[in-house]
């Protein structure tokens, strides 16, 4: 067998670290949780969103913001829309996400409920350049084992959102299906029912 040269890249390889467990996840700075998510146990490393990813996250989760506060008002349950914000998807091995936006029922603050799978009714997550495959691939999959009912994923052009993919949860097979893609350049101002009935009004949703 030929020895490898020492200069090789291969001997720069090392083993991975040991798998990070939910108590030593919980006890990092939120600074340092904030830049990470936590996959199988390991930690994946994420790039600051651009400044367009960013407002299309903020404008996104402000309309689910209108139309959540309009159902509870007509006697819906208690709803939170938030940006950036852990998302417990299992415990062991550890999976924690960070969903561009996520509508979820209210928490007990009281008793420091954390976000987990089952509080959650929808998420959503903007597809980047690099993040096609954990979008569209990847985390389809994790949401859909975990439960979650509703995903979208919405892709982005120079001056805003310009579709948006809608999943469902089939209980039956716990896989997502394809239930509609919203296109600003098909309907102007698409209205569903789920998770919530409203309407898109693409002019809210530019940067």
């Amino acid at each position: 067998m030929t020895a490898l040269p020492e200069d090789s890249w291969l001997h720069s390889i090392r083993p991975q670290p040991s798998r990070v467990t939910a108590e030593e996840y919980e006890e990092l700075p939120e600074e340092i949780a904030r830049a990470i998510e936590i996959v199988d146990g390991y930690v994946v490393y994420c790039e600051a969103p651009a400044p367009d990813h960013q407002s299309a996250g903020r404008r996104l989760a402000n309309l689910l913001e209108r139309y959540a506060r309009d159902a509870m008002s007509r006697g819906h349950e208690c709803l939170t829309v938030n940006n950036d914000v852990d998302l417990r998807l299992r415990d062991v091995p550890l999976l924690n996400r960070r969903p561009d936006v996520v509508m979820y029922r209210c928490l007990d603050r009281e008793r420091g409920e954390k976000l987990r799978a089952q509080h959650a009714l929808l998420v959503v997550e903007i597809v980047s350049p690099g993040s096609e495959t954990q979008d569209t691939t990847d985390k389809l999959g994790e949401y859909a084992k975990a439960g979650i009912p509703h995903y979208w994923i919405v892709r982005l052009d120079q001056i805003g959102v310009s579709t948006i993919e809608r999943y469902r949860l089939d209980l039956a097979s716990m896989l997502y299906k394809h239930v509609g893609t919203l296109m600003k350049e098909a309907d102007p101002a698409p209205a569903i029912t789920n998770p919530l009935p409203l309407t898109i009004d693409w002019a809210d949703l530019q940067f």
